[in-house]
């Protein structure tokens, strides 16, 4: 190492002994220390990235970096598998804060400990994101070339596939393919989302397009450890895994079930006669996230993932356990006795999955390794992989047929009146129903649909329908409507003036507002909702769902930057993303730098703007021209980065999304004339399917806005799921009971599809392992709590029902991971050989993840999905064109594209005062619902965040406290 210290040190340590002069309140030992342990860090400079997988961070830093960041609680962490940055100064509550360190001068914040606390786990995360770039990225498809590169150019670097060619059969084959045989998408393929989302990039047409092969984010040879067809699969797990074992009823039973101190006024999810409020179901509730972010999330998944063909697996049924328990850690038949006294049914049966490839997995030769060329078995997502909105749009020739378009207005959506309410949002309507043809003339043209889906309203997704993605279906076609009406106001106002829009056939040819068609406008309302969708999910839900100051910055930098996006300094970063690194042939350079280079830059538009090269300059001149051209595919296409692997979504996504225990048993409905009154609790079970549009039709938009934005969702913990989806009524499956366990089939369902079981899931994650169910317990609580007392118990079922086995450290069981002695991981996890130990190794990756009690505050998720979410949410706004180089507009007009960056068609608004010390630009979505129901207004006044509870008290800083704000403070729901 160099002897003389660099500028930072130097400049670290001017600030540290300045800062001694203006005391501060933390100890002097531990003030003293932390500022030896930030000089020591900073001479040491920045960690190296791993160069390979058994190098990974894991989220734990040094004993300097963390006292430096976090003191003594900091230092305390270290010793615990979970990460280390949520123990760093700031990025709790208040509490977490140290005081009196605050900043003399506003360039100094960064090092006082506060900010040393944030920036510092910004830096953990960043490191996190580089390395998941570089270590989990398993495309079904094209592997091999990942691994071996084309000619001289690395794989991680590769921009372009076969794989993802159109086949002949394809009805666009001939239009993207020249007579060299080359594809690229031109024309009006590339002008608009298309309806199966082939040609969001142009060199790759059939990437991201419905039916594609889901991916892998984790070895291959690491999926389906049920087949035990690997040695390190077989030491990790011996004999003790299969489809249905451990028994999926079992476990639901026993870790999942939500305890009902009145289980006759709750009556399984059922509620009481005529929604009498006097129903009580119990459940865990999270303070700070309400009912509208649990539909939010179905919402989404809607859009990213479908593993099923129009509501069906395959044929073939299957049983789905409730046969046999451990008992004395031996597996034991149930007797039927046992099975009624657990509540499970022996003769549930449900389809099997579907899936489009079968072992063996061909294998190929690289270096002297050999390797899986793809996961052992497949499946298709038979929706788009693109956030485009394809839940209400489409994403098949079938599903675009059940869109119904105004035929007074065709770049409109179909809505109708419905319903008696009085809401000034009533007059924008409600979606249509189905037409089933079945009370009508034989000339008539049924709708293609389930017949399971009859009486549902008209939605191009109509799986899965509950009055919850009614009242969103029916949000954001009110506002795609609202679009198409301001566009037609300008077109009204100024029919010559420019519309911002351009045909990419005749790209220097001006659109004027007249000469916009029905068509065009009816496809740039869809990119502006599905931006609006995208912006609220990445800011909003995100925020609310990760409630802290990490977070916060975190993915508001990953939409906007780190800095505001009119900053010249975001501008360089954007200008050495896109014009540098994007193009470097150096893996770190073109992958990893560039991901880091982005967030300070913002991902969203991303290279919508380019400027003439000048050679070592960086920076941007002022009065620049942009030369950014239409008729350049290279500008048209040049702000995405796919790292090597073509996007799709990888089958552990969906697996993180398995959020059913955010769902209450009963709705808790309101009206806005007594919005501090429960009037009625109505079964979510009763509002599924057709059954939703009645329960919408009764309550009115406006009021289900209200109900569900006022009511607490359900933690993610065990001992949580809602009783009515372990006993769901499904008719269709013609079994002996026509129900099912939905909290059983998620096990199933993951089983099916290969993914790993949670400690080599977290292993493959760059996550620590944990050695045994006891490193579940919160290492923080006081051992003599109600709290910690409760963890132990639910850990005490746990290792009943996953049960022990004696040890054998002469069994190596994952290449993924090392000892910190550097030593291989064997089954005795650090036990000595030949003990009982637990079998960590079985749980299965949700039961795992429910049992994370230590979690960063202010999490709804645990460490284990949100590691999940590090790589895939940022993956799918770098992958996608229209969120980075085509957001332009060309694309969305000049008026869309202003929409997307205000929220709204007026400017930018601001709430009247500051949230969690940030002044706060009104919320995407707070505004859409003030635009489609204005009736809301005095509801959403005091909201800042639409995803918490509405009538909650955020209080100063991160608070997770259950608090109303003085106009509720009679509410029920607080007493």
């Amino acid at each position: 190492m160099n002897s003389k210290l660099s500028s930072l040190t130097l400049f670290v340590m001017l600030w540290l002994i300045v800062a001694e002069s203006y005391g501060i309140s933390l100890s002097s030992k531990e003030r003293l220390r932390s500022n030896k342990a930030c000089l020591a860090l900073a001479a040491k400079g920045l960690r190296p990235l791993a160069s390979q997988q058994t190098e990974r961070f894991l989220g734990k830093v040094s004993v300097d970096a963390a006292y430096c960041r976090g003191g003594e609680k900091a230092l305390a962490g270290r010793d615990v598998p979970w990460v280390d940055w949520p123990n760093y100064w700031a990025t709790g509550d208040i509490a977490s804060k140290a005081e009196g360190w605050e900043s003399f001068t506003k360039a100094a914040k960064h090092l006082n400990p506060n900010g040393r606390g944030i920036d510092g786990a910004l830096m953990d995360l960043e490191y996190q994101r580089m390395e998941l770039l570089m270590f989990n990225l398993y495309d079904n498809k094209t592997f091999e070339s990942y691994i071996k590169g084309e000619g001289n150019t690395p794989g991680p670097v590769l921009k372009k596939w076969e794989a993802m060619r159109l086949p002949q059969t394809h009805p666009d084959y001939r239009q993207v393919t020249n007579e060299k045989g080359e594809q690229v998408c031109t024309g009006e393929l590339i002008r608009h989302r298309t309806l199966t989302g082939i040609c969001n990039d142009v060199y790759n047409p059939a990437m991201g397009a419905t039916n594609q092969i889901f991916a892998r984010n984790m070895s291959f040879e690491s999926t389906f450890p049920e087949l035990r067809d690997n040695e390190l699969v077989r030491n990790r797990h011996d004999d003790r895994l299969g489809l249905l074992k451990p028994d999926p009823q079992v476990i639901s039973r026993k870790l999942f079930t939500r305890h009902q101190e009145k289980p006759e006024a709750c009556n399984l999810g059922q509620g009481l006669p005529d929604y009498s409020k006097d129903a009580q179901c119990d459940y865990k509730e999270a303070p700070f996230f309400n009912v509208l972010a649990a539909y939010w999330i179905q919402f989404m998944t809607h859009d990213w993932f479908y593993h099923l063909r129009e509501g069906q697996n395959s044929a073939a049924k299957m049983p789905v356990g409730c046969t046999s328990q451990k008992v004395d850690n031996e597996e034991q038949p149930l007797t039927e006795e046992q099975a009624a006294q657990l509540g499970c049914r022996p003769k549930d049966r449900v389809d099997v999955a579907l899936v489009a490839q079968t072992e063996p997995a061909p294998t190929f030769v690289h270096d002297g390794k050999t390797y899986l060329q793809r996961s052992h078995r497949t499946t298709e997502n038979t929706v788009t992989h693109w956030w485009d909105a394809s839940q209400i749009y489409g994403f098949d020739d079938i599903s675009v047929k059940r869109v119904k378009r105004d035929p007074k207005d065709a770049a409109k959506l179909l809505m109708v009146p419905r319903g008696t309410h009085k809401g000034s949002g009533e007059k924008f309507g409600y979606l249509p129903l189905f037409n089933s043809c079945a009370d009508t003339d034989s000339d008539c043209a049924a709708d293609p649909i389930n017949p399971a889906w009859a009486g549902q309203e008209a939605a191009a997704f109509a799986d899965n329908w509950t009055v919850g993605m009614s009242f969103y279906h029916n949000l954001f076609v009110r506002e795609h409507n609202l679009f198409v009406d301001a566009f037609r106001a300008k077109a009204a106002a100024s029919p010559q003036a420019d519309s911002g829009l351009r045909n990419p056939d005749k790209p220097k040819q001006l659109i004027a507002y007249k000469d916009v068609t029905d068509e065009e406008l009816f496809q740039v309302a869809r990119l502006v909702v599905a931006a609006e969708i995208a912006k609220i999910h990445t800011i909003e839900w995100t925020t609310q769902l990760l409630y802290g100051e990490p977070l916060f910055m975190g993915m508001n930098s990953n939409w906007g930057g780190l800095l505001e996006k009119d900053n010249p300094v975001s501008k360089i970063l954007e200008k050495i993303t896109v014009n540098r690194l994007a193009n470097s042939p150096n893996e770190k350079k073109a992958n990893q730098f560039y991901s880091v280079f982005a967030s300070g830059a913002g991902i969203f538009g991303l290279g919508s703007h380019r400027y003439e090269d000048r050679p070592g300059f960086l920076g941007i001149l002022k009065g620049k021209k942009d030369i950014w051209d239409l008729a350049n595919l290279d500008h048209v296409n040049g702000g995405i980065n796919h790292f090597g692997s073509p996007f799709s979504f990888p089958e552990e996504f969906p697996t993180v999304y398995r959020l059913h225990p955010l769902l209450p048993d009963l709705l808790e409905f309101r009206e806005l004339n007594a919005p501090n009154a429960i009037a009625k609790k109505v079964p979510i079970v009763s509002t599924f399917r057709g059954k939703a549009t009645q329960a919408m039709t009764d309550g009115g938009l406006s009021n289900w806005a209200l109900s569900m934005g006022r009511q607490r969702l359900g933690l993610l913990t065990l001992q949580n799921h809602a009783q009515f989806l372990q006993n769901l009524d499904l008719p269709r499956l013609q079994s002996e009971t026509n129900k099912i366990d939905i909290a059983a089939l998620d096990l199933i369902r993951d089983r099916e599809r290969g993914v790993p079981r949670f400690n080599e899931f977290r292993r493959q994650y760059g996550l620590k392992q944990l050695t045994s169910f006891d490193d579940f317990v919160d290492w923080r609580l006081d051992k003599n709590s109600d709290e910690y007392k409760e963890q132990k118990r639910l850990v005490g079922i746990l290792r009943e029902v996953y049960g022990q086995h004696q040890c054998d450290a002469g069994k190596v069981i994952t290449d993924a991971q090392l000892n910190d002695d550097g030593s291989p991981i064997n089954d005795c996890l650090g036990h000595p050989d030949g003990t009982m130990v637990d079998n960590i190794e079985d749980v299965d990756t949700v039961v795992g993840w429910l049992s994370e009690f230590t979690r960063p505050h202010g999490f709804a998720i645990s460490e284990t999905q949100f590691h999940v979410f590090i790589l895939n949410a940022s993956r799918r706004l770098f992958s996608d064109r229209f969120f980075t180089s085509s957001f332009r507009p060309e694309f969305y007009s000049t008026l869309g594209w202003q929409w997307v960056m205000d929220n709204g068609p007026t400017g930018k608004r601001w709430e009247p005062k500051p949230s969690n010390g940030h002044k706060v630009e009104v919320s995407p979505l707070k505004r859409i619902l003030l635009r489609t129901m204005p009736e809301l207004s005095g509801q959403l006044a005091n909201v800042v965040n639409a995803f918490d509870p509405w009538a909650r008290d955020r209080g100063e800083y991160y608070s997770l406290q259950w608090k109303p704000i003085k106009e509720a403070a009679s509410d029920e729901s607080f007493r």
